[in-house]
């Protein structure tokens, strides 16, 4: 078995069972790619069993603490058994469900959803990749199902030193699928969709939304960066007058139409705008346009500390516009999905924009990722998602 050793004092992290080990932080020793290495201190202790990935900055993730562990099949099958069996203890309204979630599972750099009958696996990091197939094989035993599509294309495989890779790994189906959510019906296609080809972590917040939109009657609706328009669908459930979504997808656009005259709804109660989404709200603000409530759900503009500075312009700028745009008593829910930006950062982004603006908030909620998109004590960093529900203060 190969050995890592850390420099003095680099230990305290995985004592405290943070699972990543970053280069800065390795003395001697290495591996293959995706090799099970143990990680020592640089008195020679036991800390960890780790994949270790040499092109990495985060050189090494760790799957057990425990001395005793052999990393094996069994190993693997038992994981995927327990992170499948912690799913039904969540409150779930949906059969498009995350059932292992990376780090917070236990599993470094494999996220799984299921969506309905399918599941849909990203193997992200070298260890994954060096057990995919035992992976693959222990994920339908746990779930039962007959078929699971690789979306292992996302540019963090990149950093590992590893191509894309996608495809039908076990069985055949179709890429085309409907899921239900808290009574909506969403297609989405597993093949060519963002991510695994849908946005479940916003399940809850969508759901949130409606609730609000329905309380307090809200009738006009901007939903900005749309996608195919789940909270485009959450609003009219709840009983908008008028939505409009803007998008600079086109293809996304056209889903988002659809799930509209897929849930019943009048299509003339929905605006779609194939458009630059700070440019549209610098638009509205010159063409005196005002909305009751308005969503901000941008794609990540930090996917690291590193771009925060940068990020936090962005997210000050559409914020700042988007509060300008409310109506006295309307309502923003607006979020961030970058790792590079924390809630508390977020808040003070968006407090500087209500500054800047001139408009004051009161904050209705923090918004957070679904409960299958867990957050656990040892590992801060899955807390990617956060958001905040706004009330503009009124006249």
């Amino acid at each position: 078995m190969k050995t890592i050793r850390l420099k003095p004092g680099k230990e305290r992290s995985l004592q405290r069972r943070h699972p990543w080990i970053f280069e800065g932080a390795i003395a001697k020793g290495g591996g293959d790619s995706g090799e099970t290495v143990r990680v020592e201190s640089a008195e020679g202790q036991f800390l960890a069993w780790a994949a270790f990935s040499p092109q990495s900055r985060i050189r090494a993730r760790v799957w057990s603490f425990d001395e005793k562990q052999r990393i094996d099949a069994s190993f693997f099958i038992a994981a995927c058994a327990r992170s499948v069996s912690a799913r039904g203890r969540f409150s779930i309204e949906s059969n498009g469900v995350r059932l292992v979630h990376g780090e917070s599972d236990g599993l470094p750099g494999l996220i799984v959803d299921r969506y309905e009958d399918t599941l849909v696996a990203q193997f992200t990091s070298a260890g994954t990749e060096r057990w995919k197939a035992v992976i693959a094989d222990a994920l339908l035993q746990a779930t039962g199902l007959p078929r699971l599509y690789e979306r292992s294309d996302a540019s963090v495989r990149q950093l590992e030193g590893l191509a894309p890779a996608t495809g039908w790994l076990r069985g055949q189906g179709p890429q085309e699928l409907t899921i239900r959510e808290h009574g909506w019906r969403l297609t989405l296609d597993i093949a060519e969709g963002h991510k695994t080809g849908f946005y479940l972590d916003q399940r809850d917040s969508r759901h949130h939304f409606f609730g609000t939109v329905q309380r307090l009657g809200l009738q006009r609706v901007l939903n900005c960066y749309c996608y195919t328009g789940g909270f485009t669908v959450a609003a009219l459930a709840g009983g908008a007058g008028q939505v409009t979504s803007i998008d600079s997808s086109g293809p996304a656009l056209e889903r988002a139409r659809a799930h509209v005259q897929l849930n019943g709804f009048d299509a003339a109660r929905a605006e779609f705008l194939d458009a630059d989404v700070n440019g549209s709200l610098r638009r509205f603000l010159a063409e005196g346009r005002r909305f009751d409530a308005i969503v901000l759900d941008p794609p990540k503009f930090a996917p690291t500390a590193a771009h925060a500075e940068r990020a936090a312009r962005a997210y000050k700028d559409i914020n700042r516009l988007a509060l300008q745009l409310l109506e006295p008593g309307g309502v923003l829910y607006t979020f961030s999905c970058s790792g590079g930006i924390s809630a508390d950062l977020f808040h003070k982004i968006v407090a500087s924009a209500g500054a800047d603006a001139g408009v004051d908030g009161y904050v209705l909620g923090r918004l957070a990722g679904a409960p299958d998109h867990p957050m656990t004590l040892e590992f801060p960093e899955g807390e990617y998602l956060k958001g905040l529900a706004i009330m503009r203060k009124p006249a």
